[in-house]
C-alpha cells in the first residue's frame, strides 16, 4: 500500500490522508466496539463514518476493504459514508487496515460519533430520554479509557443531555426542552429517571446524539 497507516484516536474527527485511499489500522476500530459490545447498552452506539476534512460532508465512496497479509474483504458502508465494520478478534489479531477509496475527495478523514440508532418516537418519554442520557455518558466514560474516566474526569466533555433530530420541524415547548426547526434539546433531570410522561411528536425521530456542552 502506498498510504502510511493511521491509528484512530479516541473520538478524534480528524485523521485522513492526502491522496487517493484513506487508509487506518482495525485495530482502533475494533477497540471500541468491543467497548460498546461489552457494554450494557439498550440504545447507544458508536459509529464510524468517513467525512471530506473542510466541510465534514460525507465522503462519496468508490470502494472499500478490509485487508490482512492473508486475506482482502470487501468493506461494507451506507450511502451516508457510515462504515459497517465487523467485531472480528482474528482481524484484530492479524492486524488488519481498513482500506477506502474515494470517489473524488481529496481528502477524507474519520468522524466517531456517539448515537442511537435505536430511539424512536414510541421511546419518547421523559424515563426513556433519561436512559438515553445516561447511556451515553457511559459510553463516552468508557471510551475515554480507565485513566481519563476515573482519575482525570475533568477532561472529559461536559454532556448536559440529549440532542434528537427530526425528520421535519418540530414545535415543542417546556421546562428544559428546547426546539429549533427540526432539531431538540432536552436537558435531562435526575427526576426524569422513573416519570412515563411522553412528550407527544408525530414528526419521526431520526437520530439522537448526546448534546455536548464546548
Amino acid at each position: 500500500m502506498k498510504n502510511k497507516v493511521l491509528p484512530i484516536l479516541l473520538l478524534s474527527s480528524s485523521f485522513g490522508c492526502l491522496a487517493e485511499e484513506f487508509v487506518a489500522s482495525y485495530e482502533g476500530f475494533y477497540d471500541r466496539l468491543k467497548v460498546v459490545e461489552k457494554g450494557e447498552f439498550e440504545f447507544a452506539r458508536v459509529n464510524f463514518y468517513l467525512v471530506e476534512g473542510q466541510n465534514k460532508r460525507p465522503c462519496d465512496i468508490a470502494e472499500g476493504k478490509i485487508v490482512t497479509e492473508q486475506i482482502s474483504l470487501p468493506l461494507q458502508y451506507t450511502k451516508d459514508a457510515q462504515l459497517l465494520l465487523p467485531i472480528d478478534d482474528k482481524l484484530d489479531k492479524d492486524k488488519a487496515v481498513v482500506v477506502v477509496k474515494p470517489k473524488t475527495a481529496a481528502y477524507c478523514e474519520i468522524k466517531i460519533q456517539i448515537e442511537s440508532a435505536h430511539f424512536t418516537n414510541q421511546q419518547l418519554t421523559k424515563g426513556k430520554v433519561f436512559q438515553l442520557h445516561r447511556e451515553f455518558e457511559t459510553l463516552l466514560s468508557d471510551l475515554s479509557g480507565v485513566f481519563i474516566g476515573k482519575l482525570l474526569s475533568f477532561m472529559l466533555p461536559d454532556q448536559k443531555g440529549v440532542t434528537l433530530e427530526f425528520s421535519d420541524k418540530v414545535v415543542l415547548s417546556g421546562k428544559h426542552v428546547s426546539c429549533k426547526q427540526n432539531r431538540c434539546r432536552f436537558e435531562v433531570q435526575d427526576n426524569w429517571e422513573h416519570d412515563s410522561s411522553r412528550f407527544n411528536v408525530m414528526t419521526k425521530l431520526v437520530s439522537a446524539k448526546p448534546w455536548i456542552e464546548k
